[in-house]
């Protein structure tokens, strides 16, 4: 078994957190939210009085962190703090769980390999629940040797765990993955509100598409109305499990990712406005299939 510190502890990196404690490992980590240093108490983490103290003697470091910016201060440290690259053992292994942008990762992943460690980007898919469960997938950047490492930590909190190339090819898989959900929600969402306006029913456009062409995860997993999938956040009105505020930075991502390589992404760019403005007003908290209100806000009146 292993000592690992796992630094963001909360929605998401809690329950991950939880999984390796209850599989065995030592995990000593940290949080600077009250509660969620609470919650990881009383799913048996010891929780260090700061980060750096987490990170002193593990074989492993696991950072789940709202930004990019946040990754690299973490490592780095300023001029008061060390970071946790200072205070790692050498030849720690450093995962980057944190979904941020592919440049970023490297350049994460340079600063621990001149400090003499080693790292992967490891982003997740499968939300809070995935977390839960421990069947998040795992998009994993890094060499060979590093994702062999990684690798059976990884298969406790998940159970799709690929190794898409090397460093940042893991933030570039789920880039690209996610501007996919993005734009399937809302293609799926603007499909309920046309067959509202024909008269067509929920569960009737449901088990046509469902079974059909127009199948995809937006629609049997994350379905915006409720009734055919009980399990989708419509059901409890849109409490989430991906916030709208979580896809927008997730698209604006995929926007940076496309101005770097210049495609031609129009629905990807698209897709972005839209969740922007989603995120501007109470989609920020609510899961991002609730996108479907604004879009039945926003359709013209057919009245008259």
């Amino acid at each position: 078994m292993s000592d690992i510190a796992f630094l963001g502890l909360g929605h998401m990196g809690g329950p991950m957190a939880a999984n390796l404690v209850a599989a065995g490992h030592r995990v000593l980590g940290f949080d600077p939210v009250s509660a969620a240093r609470d919650a990881a108490r009383a799913n048996g983490i010891e929780v260090a009085a700061n980060p750096n103290a987490a990170v002193a003697g593990a074989e492993i470091v696991i950072t789940m962190l709202p930004t990019g910016a946040h990754v690299i201060a973490a490592y780095q440290g300023d001029e008061h703090t060390p970071g946790l690259l200072a205070s790692a053992s050498p030849g720690t292994l450093f995962l980057d769980c944190s979904t941020i942008a592919v440049d970023e990762a490297r350049r994460a992943h340079d600063l621990a390999l001149t400090a003499g460690h080693r790292a992967a980007d490891a982003p997740v898919s499968g939300g809070v629940i995935g977390a839960q469960r421990g069947t998040l997938a795992f998009m994993v950047g890094g060499s060979d040797e590093d994702f062999a490492a990684a690798l059976p930590v990884l298969q406790i909190m998940g159970e799709r765990i690929v190794h898409c190339g090397g460093s940042g090819l893991g933030q570039a898989a789920k880039v690209c993955n996610n501007m996919i959900l993005g734009i399937t929600q809302i293609a799926v969402a603007e499909a309920f509100v046309l067959g509202e306006r024909l008269g067509l029913g929920h569960q009737a456009l449901f088990d046509v598409a469902s079974n059909a062409s127009g199948q995809c995860w937006a629609l049997t997993t994350n379905c915006p109305v409720p009734g055919p999938v009980t399990t989708s956040p419509a059901n409890d009105d849109y409490r989430p499990g991906f916030a709208g505020a979580l896809m927008s930075k997730d698209l604006g991502l995929a926007e940076a990712a496309i101005a770097l390589t210049g495609v031609d992404a129009q629905l990807g760019i698209h897709a972005r406005d839209m969740f922007r403005a989603y995120a501007e007003g109470d989609g920020a908290h609510r899961d991002f299939s609730g996108i479907i209100e604004m879009i039945r806000a926003q359709s013209s009146s057919i009245d008259g």
